[in-house]
């Protein structure tokens, strides 16, 4: 669908936030905590942004972009962006949902993780749940949201910290998660490391794997020593496919004519999931649950392999 840029403010050093709108004037459609829309930016450049304003917020949609020196195109042409442009985007859908029983939540963000969290506290907020946001960022200048966060009605739950002043004071994981109980869940948002290691306390300090959730931003997709070829073929045609050592699932079936939409490339989005009839995957994603991957009956093809000679997909 079509959204126009109603509003873009410079909202922290390099993080720019955009408020969406309907050409037409119409509410857009409705959305939960945590969830994200595509942004269709070009040919092939698709990105995913999760939504940051209030679900309850008349119909428009609020996103954070932070411009990262490693881009491969995506924040680069979102800063680029002028108010009154057009964007194509998807309607919301959510991979990273609030827990609607939790008796107490946690939210930690990292940078410009804050984005789904903040989210999540606007709708806690709102109802009167119990919570308590850890926000982690480099420095004053590089916080989103300042404003926001230093209202009324956050103060006494939020906490942020920045890597610029350790005198401060620096997130505590071990007091922060040493308490679980079957009720308490937690939700984390950043970059790669910062979420790991809060998964790590989490589980250390006997976290349900339950209790515990998550959104990545990006993975390091790496080739591993014992990457071999292997072959794949398609269900409904039994089109058999050679994929090379070097080679993603996803760049040979398109080179053989059988395209799987992809965004991400990284395995984070879930946009190529597909399910595996016969064979056993080799996960290399972030975006199956521990379960899910254990199952072996869906994969992303655009970062995960085979530790069978064949996978047959369901395509």
């Amino acid at each position: 669908m079509k959204a126009q840029i109603l509003k873009k403010t410079d909202a922290a050093l390099d993080i720019c936030t955009f408020e969406l709108g309907s050409p037409d004037g119409k509410p857009l459609p409705a959305f939960s905590a945590g969830a994200h829309i595509d942004v269709h930016l070009g040919e092939d450049l698709v990105r995913q942004y999760s939504l940051c304003n209030h679900p309850d917020a008349s119909g428009r949609y609020v996103i954070g972009v932070l411009l990262d020196p490693a881009s491969r195109g995506g924040s680069r042409a979102m800063h680029a962006l002028k108010e009154g442009d057009i964007l194509e985007i998807s309607e919301p859908r959510n991979h990273f949902p609030l827990h609607g029983s939790a008796e107490h939540s946690i939210l930690l963000a990292g940078g410009i993780g804050i984005t789904p969290i903040l989210c999540m506290a606007e709708r806690l907020a709102n109802i009167g749940a119990s919570f308590e946001m850890h926000y982690c960022t480099r420095s004053p200048e590089r916080t989103a949201f300042r404003e926001r966060l230093a209202a009324d009605d956050f103060q006494a739950c939020c906490r942020v910290y920045h890597d610029s002043r350790p005198e401060a004071g620096k997130l505590d994981l071990a007091a922060v998660l040493g308490a679980p109980a079957p009720g308490k869940h937690l939700y984390v948002c950043g970059p790669g490391g910062f979420i790991d290691a809060v998964l790590s306390a989490g589980r250390a300090a006997g976290w349900a794997e339950d209790n515990l959730h998550r959104e990545y931003f990006a993975n390091v997709v790496q080739a591993e020593a014992g990457d071999g070829p292997f072959q794949v073929k398609i269900a409904s045609s039994g089109q058999v496919i050679d994929i090379a050592a070097d080679q993603s699932i996803t760049d040979a079936l398109a080179a053989a004519g059988v395209d799987i939409p992809v965004s991400c490339e990284q395995g984070v989005c879930g946009t190529c999931l597909t399910n595996v009839l016969e064979g056993v995957p080799d996960h290399r994603d972030l975006y199956l649950t521990d379960e899910e991957r254990e199952a072996n009956d869906q994969m992303l093809p655009c970062c995960s392999r085979a530790k069978s000679s064949m996978l047959v997909l369901d395509l």
